[in-house]
């Protein structure tokens, strides 16, 4: 189909939005339930740091694919799809209860996520202004962070333990299914999504690459260990899901701030200050001697490490044809998943100190603001444009 015969006022945001905050809803409660239910599973705890490396494994394998499967079946079936595909997963993990196939489940999950990532992403960015692009990512990181803060919170009244929880998981999961299956109007007009060429790669940003890569370096430990981390700091559930909302609260909050700046200011720069911000919220959770300090600095690490990924991603779309954006999307998810694949295992090694992760998180941060503060500058001095960043 041509690209002039796409009509994009029919592009409606409810379908996806309304997808994705279910599933968001899930996943937030998921990510913390995984790592803190192992013992009632009688799984040992080292498995946490290779259950969130092959999950996000998992999401880069997704990102070689998801563009072809798009292309055949459409935005509203690929979603209904993949988040039946993640249902799936839990239910292998329930009735199979051992560390091979939770690995293995955990693996098709990261594929599944890719997809619902691409699709809802895709989605939203297919747009005809960067001005709009920029209010639809802040809508979509808004209702995808909300919804995973609303998740760890469940973790306190549903508890950690058994079946009961992921029972819970699948039924958020079944309701996200519902907005794709019974409203068949609003999904972007069918076009012949492009492959970006290998010279097209070569003209994208490279802070939007790197800004993905880091996002990923940053997320998939503080997703996979940092429940962990803040247990075994207080030994309490209860304070673990509070925090670990406080940090996706922080994500979700900062987000019309992403997308009002982004657009006003150049993208590195911004990206720079962020990664400054969340440096800032390290120290406060090393040295932090009161709850309102540590709750602060976890807000603030939240706040600074959710904001790579959209102000990265808006800055390799912003140049790109809106048959490419679907694969531009899997471009940018797929330097996220790579990060996310190392991140967690170089977390967890890089160190034997109880301290490991925070360390491990103040080094990426610190050298991704030093990095993008540079190219701020190279970019200001070339003459390129704020909004280019």
């Amino acid at each position: 189909m041509d690209i002039s015969a796409c009509k994009p006022h029919k592009n409606s945001t409810f379908v996806p939005v309304a997808g994705l905050s279910f599933f968001a809803i899930a996943s937030g409660f998921l990510m913390s339930l995984i790592p803190l239910s192992l013992a009632s599973f009688g799984m040992d705890s080292s498995l946490v740091a290779w259950l969130a490396s092959i999950f996000y494994l998992g999401i880069l394998v997704g990102t070689t694919c998801i563009q072809t499967i798009v292309a055949k079946v459409g935005h509203r079936f690929s979603l209904m799809l993949f988040l039946t595909l993640l249902t799936l997963t839990i239910v292998a993990m329930l009735v199979m209860p051992t560390a091979k196939v939770w690995l293995a489940a955990r693996f098709v999950a990261g594929f599944a996520v890719a997809g619902v990532f691409v699709v809802v992403e895709s989605w939203l960015l297919m747009a005809d202004s960067a001005k709009q692009r920029a209010k639809r990512l802040g809508l979509y990181m808004t209702s995808l962070y909300g919804g995973s803060a609303l998740g760890q919170l469940a973790i306190g009244p549903l508890g950690v333990n058994g079946v009961t929880p992921f029972l819970w998981v699948i039924g958020l999961l079944m309701l996200a299914i519902l907005p794709p299956l019974l409203v068949k109007r609003g999904q972007p007009e069918s076009l012949e999504h492009k492959k970006i060429s290998l010279r097209e790669v070569r003209k994208i940003s490279l802070p939007a690459v790197i800004g993905c890569l880091v996002s990923g370096m940053l997320l998939g430990p503080i997703y996979g260990l940092m429940p962990s981390y803040i247990n075994g700091q207080f030994d309490s559930t209860e304070r673990t899901a509070f925090l670990m909302a406080v940090i996706i609260l922080g994500g979700m909050l900062v987000q019309p701030f992403v997308s009002y700046l982004s657009t006003r200011v150049g993208k590195s720069l911004l990206m720079a200050l962020f990664c400054l911000l969340g440096t800032i919220g390290i120290v406060g959770i090393a040295d932090g001697s009161s709850v309102a300090v540590i709750t602060v600095s976890y807000f603030l690490l939240g706040a600074s490490c959710f904001a790579l990924y959209p102000i990265a991603i808006s800055l390799a779309c912003e140049t790109m044809a809106i048959e490419k954006i679907v694969a531009a999307t899997e471009l940018m998810l797929l330097s996220y998943s790579v990060g996310s694949v190392f991140g967690p295992v170089i977390a967890e090694h890089s160190s034997t100190s109880a301290h490991s992760l925070i360390t491990y998180l103040a080094v990426v941060l610190l050298t991704t603001s030093i990095y993008m503060l540079i190219k701020s500058v190279q970019n200001t001095r070339s003459g390129h444009t704020p909004a280019i960043g």
